[in-house]
């Protein structure tokens, strides 16, 4: 997969059209009202070499599905940006097109859950990764992937939280549900510059958690990490031991990890007993080499968070809490807004690992 990265290159030449015969006989082909062209980012493929440009597309073009949605706002994610370098653990086929969050307008449905002028939500699932996502003016998804924008949220706080604050939402969920109390200590969030972390360290801080926000250098996101008003900033040095000792001097009363590897070995292991930690990301590594100790001696729960197919219920449930108990008054102190030309040049910086909170991307 690495040599299969290193070989892509993402830019907005232009290029001869690859792009699959349209289906004429669509259902959504005469239905859009606001005609059947619009805007996409798409990614193509060319013997190896894969390349991102901004296209015109057809409605009738679109995946079938039941949904059609004309979107307001997306947002660049870490998914995202491997699906442009060609990655095919997220996506297996191109031409494609990326975005794994969109916000909108009902269009058109042929599900009597969601009718024309609905303000609705579509993230996770297969969104943006196998089916035409929504770093585009249109989407067309099974209903069972849209969500009803709660009363209380716009299009544009839905996606300066995106599938990021969903999760940091269902990472902070778990700890609740595992019975995490601020009186139990500071809460560690790794990966706390990035789009979950640093929505997390904002859902606990509202909640009365101290947090000590963990990042792997701590002068390249120091003015962002002073946003979060955490109580410590603290960097690889910490948060990923080598030491190889099974048990270390406890140091928080639970975790949140975004990004995998000896850095949760690390959370594990210097958490104060009955503590929890969650885990919802691969950004180190996807490796896990730890002992039976932190859970044998300490009483530690590793709980597992997956946004990806979480159920509809417990979807609606979060996205509930995140505009109402837990609504952020400071969310946009951590979000850029981008249009789509601008996609490219961020995807660079965030693969990088010099992204800094949330992208928002106005459609």
């Amino acid at each position: 997969m690495a040599n299969q990265m290193n070989r892509t290159t993402p830019n907005l030449s232009p290029a001869k059209n690859t792009e699959p015969k349209a289906n004429k006989d669509h259902k959504h082909q005469v239905n859009c009202p606001c005609g059947v062209d619009f805007r996409a980012l798409r990614i193509f493929e060319e013997k190896g070499i894969f390349r991102t440009e901004i296209v015109h597309r057809k409605v009738h073009e679109l995946p079938e599905g039941d949904v059609l949605i004309r979107i307001q706002y997306s947002s660049l994610n870490y998914k995202d940006v491997l699906s442009m370098k060609g990655n095919r653990g997220v996506t297996r086929h191109f031409p494609h097109t990326p975005g794994i969050d969109g916000a909108g307008v009902v269009e058109d449905s042929s599900d009597d859950r969601f009718k024309v002028g609905d303000k609705v939500i579509i993230t996770s699932f297969d969104l943006g990764m196998n089916h035409d996502g929504a770093l585009a003016e249109y989407v067309c998804v099974p209903a069972d992937w849209v969500v009803a924008l709660p009363s209380q949220m716009d299009f544009k706080a839905a996606m300066a939280l995106g599938t990021a604050g969903f999760t940091a939402g269902l990472s902070v969920l778990r700890l609740l549900e595992g019975g995490q109390t601020p009186e139990m200590g500071p809460v560690l969030v790794t990966g706390a510059a990035g789009g979950v972390g640093s929505v997390a360290c904002l859902i606990l801080n509202k909640l009365g958690f101290d947090i000590i926000a963990g990042t792997s250098n701590i002068t390249d996101s120091k003015d962002f990490i002073t946003k979060l008003d955490v109580v410590r900033h603290i960097d690889n040095s910490v948060i990923d031991d080598r030491s190889k000792r099974a048990l270390l001097r406890p140091m928080w009363g639970g975790a949140i990890d975004t990004v995998g590897g000896n850095v949760l070995a690390t959370a594990l292991k210097s958490c104060v007993y009955g503590g929890n930690v969650t885990c919802c990301g691969n950004v180190f590594s996807g490796d896990l080499e730890t002992s039976v100790y932190p859970f044998i001696l300490n009483g530690i729960s590793l709980l597992g968070v997956d946004s990806q197919n979480t159920p509809m219920e417990k979807r609606v449930q979060v996205w509930n809490l995140l505009a109402n108990e837990w609504k952020l008054d400071n969310l946009f102190d951590i979000c850029s807004e981008i249009s789509l030309e601008d996609v490219v040049a961020h995807s660079q910086a965030m693969m990088r690992k010099k992204g800094r909170g949330r992208i928002l991307v106005k459609i």
